[in-house]
């Protein structure tokens, strides 16, 4: 089923009670990965299997990971939730375009929606892993939601979406995994600071834009061996550059 390749991702949960709700939705809608990053409390102490009712046998099967990175290694795209503005959170999508958006995706691989802090949500290198945000609009005096209500929220409109687009032909193109991404990122950071595009005293400035900008595009293996070679390029021409200038010589490593 194509839902099992959704994983909901929590960091540093500190509700039991959180936790165990966020199963039961999970199980209501038909997704069954649990990730957790360095919880703060027991997902298997007795208030998250109350809350958690008929669905405890997510809570067992539910891994743990030590920081968010590790939680997406093997995801092919992420989604991360936040009810924060700011100079890097731009381009917000709501959770019904957000299924929209996800859907064909889970057809290459596998795709997280990650839920943050329920006081401080997720940091801004936590988002910069992520290649979507999303935000839950409200019009209310409280603007940030309870953790498993947003994700109720936006696994409905997933399992909504997925009911009505049953018969529908979804592509087959094989997304980059994170991992292939960071990869892609660091590489590119460093030649770009080499060849003085970036400034090195701020270099995420302009790489959260490049990030925003290819997750935006959903890059695919391929897309990723092209500009990895692109950077290739890019550094053997800098590298002919310093010889010729005389910063270098034929004996020295880049």
């Amino acid at each position: 089923m194509i839902l099992d390749h959704l994983s909901v991702v929590l960091v540093e949960s500190r509700g039991e009670r959180n936790i165990g709700s966020v199963a039961r939705a999970m199980a209501n809608f038909g997704v069954s990965d649990l990730r957790l990053v360095a919880p703060k409390v027991d997902h298997l102490d007795d208030e998250a299997r109350k809350m958690a009712v008929k669905a405890s046998v997510l809570l067992e099967q539910a891994t743990v990971y030590p920081d968010l990175e590790g939680a997406l290694k093997d995801c092919h795209y992420a989604y991360a939730t936040t009810r924060r503005f700011g100079k890097y959170r731009a381009d917000f999508l709501h959770p019904e375009s957000a299924a929209d958006d996800l859907l064909p995706r889970l057809d290459a691989g596998r795709v997280a929606m990650v839920f943050g802090r329920e006081d401080k949500g997720l940091k801004t290198e936590e988002l910069d892993l992520c290649q979507r945000l999303v935000t839950i609009p409200t019009c209310g005096t409280i603007q940030s939601m309870n953790l498993a209500q947003s994700v109720v929220i936006c696994l409905y409109e997933v399992c909504l979406q997925h009911g009505e687009s049953q018969g529908k032909v979804q592509g087959s193109r094989k997304l980059a995994t994170n991992e292939q991404l960071e990869i892609l990122f660091s590489h590119m950071q460093k030649s770009l600071l080499r060849i003085k595009y970036l400034n090195p005293q701020n270099p995420e400035h302009i790489m959260r834009s490049y990030r925003q900008m290819l997750g935006r595009a959903g890059m695919d293996q391929r897309d990723v061996r092209i500009l990895r070679g692109l950077m290739s390029e890019i550094d053997r021409i800098e590298d002919e550059r310093r010889l010729l200038a005389g910063e270098i010589d034929d004996n020295d490593e880049t």
